[in-house]
């Protein structure tokens, strides 16, 4: 096992990429000072606790790996829904296919899914789309990123020995979508908010587990912190945007919401469960 320390003073080499990515302690708390005053709450002893066994690290890389997939899924249907056009909703979808075909129906492999992250057709907003081009270019940049991370999550696994077999989602996501308002242009924010919080707590998690995994999975966490941390700033970036006006009330909201999913008991043990019950 490794300090956080160690981990972000070595060398991480991503072998899908082809590139070697340096994060140092002092740019750690950099990215971590925002998150935690964000979130209401941090990740209770008692999870990281039961995150750190060896016996739950299946299905800590197998919900990460589903995890990857659905916020890629959920920045899609955000584009899809709102802004861009028939053509490139196609496309959008088109570029998850195998993706979902491997986690939801059996079908592929890694060699299947290798290279895939990247669309080589152009997204282009619908003309009367009120939303900016902003949206589209976060929204498809993140979903990339999504995507490179899921096939990431697959190379540890297959390094591990560690099969993938679907589980259900946890309790969280559908904890906090509870919440939303059923009116526009405050669903697309509340969906916006909420896509912030997510990611917040995903980077906040990957940085209170590092210290405690195997060094392979801890530089992988430290190299996701900061693609993370720029996803939940884009998402509330974006709502605001939309919503033209102060939004902190619904922020604080959603934060408590967050929170009381975060710190109550959870009988479902999972990447973003509660206290272990």
């Amino acid at each position: 096992m490794v300090e956080l320390t160690q981990v972000a003073n070595a060398a991480f080499f991503n072998s899908t990429t082809t590139k070697i990515a340096m994060i140092s302690p002092s740019q750690i708390d950099a990215i971590l000072e925002p998150i935690n005053q964000f979130l209401h709450c941090s990740t209770p002893d008692a999870w990281v606790e039961k995150a750190k066994r060896p016996e739950n690290l299946p299905v800590i890389l197998i919900d990460h790996l589903l995890c990857e997939l659905k916020a890629g899924q959920s920045a899609m249907y955000l584009v899809r829904k709102y802004a861009v056009d028939k053509q490139s909703s196609s496309a959008l979808f088109e570029w998850f296919k195998p993706y979902e075909d491997f986690a939801y129906r059996n079908i592929g492999d890694m060699a299947s899914l290798k290279g895939k992250s990247n669309i080589s057709k152009s997204i282009i907003a619908k003309s009367e789309s009120p939303y900016s081009q902003d949206l589209i270019d976060k929204m498809v940049l993140l979903i990339k990123e999504e995507l490179h991370h899921f096939y990431q999550v697959l190379e540890i696994m297959e390094k591990k020995g560690i099969p993938y077999e679907p589980i259900p989602a946890s309790r969280y996501a559908k904890g906090l979508l509870s919440h939303m308002t059923t009116h526009e242009p405050n669903t697309l924010i509340d969906k916006l908010i909420i896509g912030a919080y997510i990611e917040a707590r995903s980077c906040e998690r990957f940085a209170k587990l590092a210290p405690f995994m195997d060094d392979d999975i801890a530089k992988f966490y430290v190299s996701l912190l900061r693609s993370e941390a720029r996803h939940y700033q884009d998402y509330l970036t974006l709502a605001e945007q939309v919503a033209g006006q102060d939004i902190s009330e619904r922020v604080a909201y959603f934060g408590k919401v967050e929170a009381e999913l975060i710190s109550s008991p959870d009988t479902d043990f999972k990447f973003h469960s509660g206290i272990p019950a």
